[in-house]
């Protein structure tokens, strides 16, 4: 809450979608701080026995997530445990829901990793409390920032796959091999002096997480409805039950998983009124995602077609995040002229084409061919690697 008047500015948008009362209560607030000071701690057990007790090796660690704790013979209880508690499933997960989940988010198509890039990526960096982290990392300036982005979606299309949240499914082992790259990053960044928890909160802490989880979940039906996309009430309640359950894989605390549209609004809107505003990291980092279609390769036009990948993600930035949103950083305004485009197109896909006889399929059929068309195109079809961890250990 440091930055109360320039956070409010920028969610001012989502104030409108909160309802009644939007404003947080005394208790709520307080929750709120306390989320700054705390960390995954199953996480952070399992890194300590990596890290300080030597116990636990990388090599185990990948064994066991690859092939399960039982394929190694007399493992370390800290291994066990950490792998035994994801595996107890939570009674609240539906795996019909999960499914369902999957199908409405992958329906998206083309505009699913536009609106993760342009609206959650980049929405996310008027957040600028766990910045130091990304720019540390190297990894979203310059020429990085194209396999950053194609990092996640790779892992996104891994959750969002048929089965992809099964115990031996993409997405359910890349989500917990981020969440173990997320706790040697907290580790190493807690232990270093020059790390202010007492200004920042601990480095990955439970509220960025759940900021984070709102970002995918919440804001992008939001964002998407924008572009045109129509969910059911049944269809928006399994996306968020999806990311509910990669949420709790991740060691997001259950207190942060917003089973509803209506629970995700009031908590992204108050984690964003609660964030302190953009600073010189958000600027550089916002720089090098706007900048990033200059960087894609192409085997013909490459001028002309940089030049409109670039102008319709201004497009898109100024419609999903609002003026405030991209004024703070620093982002040119365009006219909404891509999202009027897209609005039309998926208006007439979703609620004319899906509802004629064998249209629905003919809708997904595209989308998956839009999806893997925009995975191609970042990095020529490269598979880039999820999270290093290994030099952590």
């Amino acid at each position: 809450m440091r930055d109360p008047i320039a956070a409010r500015r920028v969610a001012a948008p989502l104030r409108l979608l909160v309802g009644s009362a939007p404003d947080p209560s005394v208790g709520e607030r307080d929750r709120l701080g306390r989320a700054l000071m705390e960390r995954d701690e199953p996480g952070d057990a399992l890194v300590r026995a990596i890290r300080e007790d030597h116990i636990v090796s990388m090599p185990m660690f990948r064994q066991a997530l690859d092939r399960g704790i039982d394929s190694i013979p007399d493992p370390p209880e800290q291994l066990r445990e950490f792998f035994e508690m994801l595996t107890r499933t939570p009674d609240w997960v539906d795996e019909a829901k999960l499914a369902h989940g999957a199908r409405v988010l992958r329906r998206v198509g083309l505009d699913a990793s536009l609106v993760l890039g342009y609206g959650s990526l980049l929405g996310g960096y008027n957040n600028s409390g766990p910045l130091p982290l990304l720019m540390a990392s190297g990894k979203l300036t310059g020429e990085q920032t194209l396999h950053r982005v194609s990092e996640t979606s790779v892992w996104w299309r891994g959750v969002t796959a048929p089965g992809g949240l099964d115990r031996f499914g993409e997405g359910w082992k890349l989500t917990v091999h981020v969440r173990a790259m997320h706790a040697f990053l907290n580790y190493q960044h807690e232990h270093d002096p020059a790390w202010r928890s007492d200004l920042r909160g601990l480095p990955i802490n439970q509220f960025d997480q759940a900021g984070t989880l709102g970002l995918f979940s919440t804001t992008f039906l939001i964002h998407t409805r924008v572009l045109g996309m129509r969910y059911t009430r049944a269809d928006a309640e399994a996306a968020m039950h999806l990311w509910c359950y990669v949420g709790w894989l991740m060691g997001v605390d259950e207190h942060w998983l917003p089973f509803t549209e209506a629970d995700g609004r009031r908590m992204i809107y108050h984690i964003g009124i609660a964030s302190p505003a953009a600073d010189a990291n958000s600027l550089a980092l916002a720089k090098s995602l706007i900048d990033s279609p200059k960087l894609i390769h192409h085997k013909n036009f490459q001028r002309i077609r940089r030049t409109y990948d670039y102008e319709r993600g201004l497009s898109l930035a100024t419609t999903l995040l609002g003026p405030a949103g991209v004024r703070a950083l620093r982002v040119p305004m365009r006219p909404p002229w891509y999202p009027v485009w897209r609005a039309a197109a998926n208006t007439a896909k979703h609620r004319v084409i899906a509802r004629l006889p064998g249209g629905q399929r003919w809708v997904d059929a595209r989308a998956e061919r839009q999806l893997e068309h925009a995975h191609r195109r970042l990095l020529g079809g490269e598979r880039p690697p999820i999270g290093q961890i290994a030099h952590s250990a």
